[in-house]
């Protein structure tokens, strides 16, 4: 755990896909089907995501996350020979129905308790984030979930982050990001705000601009990384 301490915070924003919810999940519970290629399809299916939404930025040509998300997948299983529309309308199903990582709820029920404005930043769409977190019962518990449906670009460009300044009313400064995906971390951290990257699988750090403000294993190191 890290041993710097993030100060002066009046929001906590989270990413939502591989930072509260297991992107993995709906493959793992698709396992038997897809056999010894799960993981395979499971990785190409979270990297084709990314790549297509990082190319539709620079191509202009936006598109909601849930479509980006549906595109993926029909390459993903392509890729590793496999070919079954009846499978893959169950792995899509299961994408409204990530779980989220266990230890999440009481972070964010903590980070309440703290008076502490809680959130989502994604590039989700907006009725499959609310889906996803109604399902994980945290609706109670994430003041404001934010979407870049709002603004019709995806992460990184600044004006995703600029929405976020201002639904909080914050200073970028006074919010603290948290992220499980270095790319993210990086880019927010750029733009200004606070960022704890939570560096789940050992990663090693990017090579970018902008510096985080820490670096944890876990959402648990987050209350006593802000001091409560």
């Amino acid at each position: 755990m890290s041993d710097t301490k993030i100060s002066d915070m009046k929001a906590c924003v989270f990413d939502a896909y591989g930072t509260l919810f297991d992107v993995y999940s709906a493959s793992e519970k698709c396992r038997t089907d897809l056999g010894n290629k799960a993981d395979q399809v499971s990785n190409t299916w979270r990297g084709k995501r990314l790549q297509n939404s990082w190319l539709r930025s620079l191509m202009g040509e936006f598109v909601p996350f849930w479509q980006v998300t549906g595109e993926a997948l029909d390459y993903a299983p392509s890729e590793s020979g496999i070919e079954n529309a009846v499978l893959r309308d169950k792995l899509i199903n299961l994408y409204l129905q990530l779980n989220c990582y266990p230890k999440v709820p009481r972070v964010l029920k903590t980070l309440q308790g703290a008076g502490k404005q809680t959130g989502i930043l994604s590039n989700g769409s907006r009725y499959v984030l609310d889906s996803t977190v109604a399902n994980s019962k945290l609706a109670e518990l994430l003041d404001t979930p934010l979407s870049v449906d709002d603004v019709g670009v995806f992460k990184v460009d600044p004006e995703v982050y600029e929405m976020t300044t201002a639904r909080f009313y914050c200073e970028p400064q006074e919010i603290c990001v948290m992220s499980s995906n270095a790319w993210d971390a990086w880019a927010t951290s750029h733009f200004g705000f606070q960022v704890a990257w939570v560096n789940r699988f050992g990663q090693p750090p990017e090579h970018l601009p902008g510096g985080l403000s820490a670096k944890i294993k876990n959402l648990d190191e987050l209350p006593p990384l802000l001091g409560l």
